[in-house]
């Protein structure tokens, strides 16, 4: 467990930069395309998007899983024919839609309002066949715990994008526009991680055998989970198209309703979605593990992974929940120069405890076959979604897409914990729960309190500064005393020298 725990630390690391650099890239787009031009930038890439996952979202969590499985069972041959299977399935989807989108071009360029993102999306659709491969690969690492590889490739990948975007769009000259270098960047990008995946994968000993006898199993368990990830893509354009047309049926101008939603989508979601790259990284690090004790039958150690799971999940978000509810106002207008989408902050920081618990129970689930149910428990929570945001917007106005969201994510957590504890038997992070809402409701209520007296006397950066501090310190006290969090222990794990050290996961990167 130690090992996983360095692992998950280097993998969100990696995660992190990736994330920063990203954000850094993004205000650059800002400054040299403008918002109109970064509003076409973004459109052209959500369709993009939409293709990537209908070809290949689905199949490295399988890969993984199943090359988890020959690993077990002591079948190399195994490994590199599900491997061979998944590229030429990625190839077989992706290479006919990438001719068929360029057969089409004129009738599929309509779905577009404006020309310009169609010529972006078929400068970016070229790499559509090798990013699908790169993700075969990606999946390959993944299941033979090559999580170095896995990080840095995909933090390449994002370096060379800004680079080359920084360079055409500041540097080189000519006749294309400053959209087009944007787009040729995201394309560069995917042929240099594709090449650079291609040959680690070689020279780490990847071959490509016969993928007989491999096709239907990874077919039957990625189909679920590609459904459910396009499903996912499809249903959130659909509701950026009906959310404001119900909000103007309920009397709200047109411009009010898309403002409406641009608070809920572009602010607030990002912030509550905080917690999904440490959360991501846990499951990236585990799903391996679980595929491999599920194959071993090993309950015992299946049951454990799954608890530590669990409780670092419920750590994660019940330390942000307190901060969310305390100044998620003054985030919002810290950030946005907002109060709106600061008081969606604080009133929808509960939904980072069934958002949390999803994302990682999803990925658990997956890893131990269970594809089919978590595309069910998807469609349960996205139905429960559609419902609110058609009915309850004359009610609730923009508070109807969080309480859909609420619904949602409840409907899906609480399935999925079900469904854990049937796989695994009887979960006991309940206790760790109550131990930690114990902890952390004297933390919201000292915390507002705190905030109320000092907005009385002192300016907003002040307030906001000392209360944040102060909510923090509060939770890192409470938490060590009551040994829900132990930073002894996390230190000496992440900063102790050891003369020995066991083999880790990195150590096969």
């Amino acid at each position: 467990m130690k090992n996983l725990y360095r692992t998950a630390a280097l993998v969100t690391f990696f995660s992190a930069c990736e994330h920063c650099l990203g954000f850094l890239y993004r205000i650059i787009l800002s400054r040299v395309l403008g918002s109109e031009g970064l509003g076409i930038y973004q459109v052209a890439l959500t369709v993009f998007a939409v293709f990537i996952t209908a070809t290949s979202s689905g199949l490295p969590i399988t890969l993984s899983r199943i090359i988890a499985k020959h690993r077990t069972r002591g079948n190399p041959h195994g490994e590199h024919a599900a491997t061979t299977a998944a590229m030429l399935i990625a190839l077989l989807f992706s290479v006919p839609a990438t001719l068929l989108l360029f057969l089409l071009r004129e009738p599929f360029s309509h779905i577009f309002s404006d020309p310009r993102c169609a010529d972006l999306f078929y400068i970016m659709i070229f790499g559509l066949s090798f990013t699908s491969v790169y993700a075969i690969i990606r999946g390959c690492f993944w299941g033979n715990k090559h999580f170095l590889a896995y990080s840095l490739i995909e933090l390449i990948e994002e370096i060379v994008m800004i680079a080359v975007g920084v360079f055409l769009l500041l540097c080189a000259g000519g006749g294309i526009s400053d959209l087009n270098k944007a787009a040729i960047a995201v394309l560069v990008s995917y042929l240099t991680s594709f090449a650079i995946a291609l040959f680690w994968f070689f020279r780490k000993g990847g071959k490509l055998y016969s993928p007989k006898g491999e096709f239907r199993p990874l077919l039957r368990a990625a189909l679920p989970v590609t459904a459910m990830r396009t499903s996912s893509s499809l249903i959130n354009s659909l509701i950026s198209v009906v959310f404001p047309l119900r909000l103007i049926a309920a009397g709200i101008s047109p411009s009010l309703a898309m403002s409406e939603y641009g608070v809920v989508y572009g602010m607030v979601m990002p912030i509550l979605f905080t917690p999904s790259t440490l959360i991501g990284s846990i499951a990236l690090v585990l799903v391996p593990e679980l595929s491999e004790c599920f194959y071993r039958k090993d309950r015992k150690k299946l049951s454990g992974y799954v608890e530590k799971a669990l409780n670092a999940t419920l750590l994660i978000a019940g330390a942000l929940i307190p901060f969310f509810i305390v100044c998620g106002e003054d985030v919002g207008i810290f950030l946005y120069s907002n109060a709106a989408s600061g008081r969606l902050i604080a009133s929808c920081a509960l939904l980072l405890l069934p958002m949390s618990i999803t994302l990682i129970c999803t990925s658990m689930l997956n890893s131990l076959g269970c594809e089919r149910q978590t595309l069910y428990f998807f469609l349960a929570g996205a139905a429960a979604m559609l419902l609110c945001v058609w009915f309850l917007p004359q009610y609730l106005g923009s508070g109807a897409l969080c309480v859909g969201m609420a619904c949602d994510y409840t409907i899906s957590a609480v399935c999925s914990l079900w469904l854990l504890a049937k796989k695994t038997g009887k979960l006991r992070s309940w206790k760790y729960f109550l131990r930690l809402v114990l902890a952390l409701a004297p933390v919201v209520a000292g915390g507002l309190a705190l905030r109320f007296a000092l907005l009385r006397f002192l300016g907003f950066f002040p307030a906001f500064a000392l209360t944040a501090l102060a909510v923090a310190g509060a939770e890192i006290l409470i938490l060590s005393r009551m040994k829900l969090l132990d930073l002894r222990a996390v230190f000496s794990r992440f900063f102790r020298k050891k003369a020995k050290k066991a083999p880790s996961p990195i150590d096969n990167a």
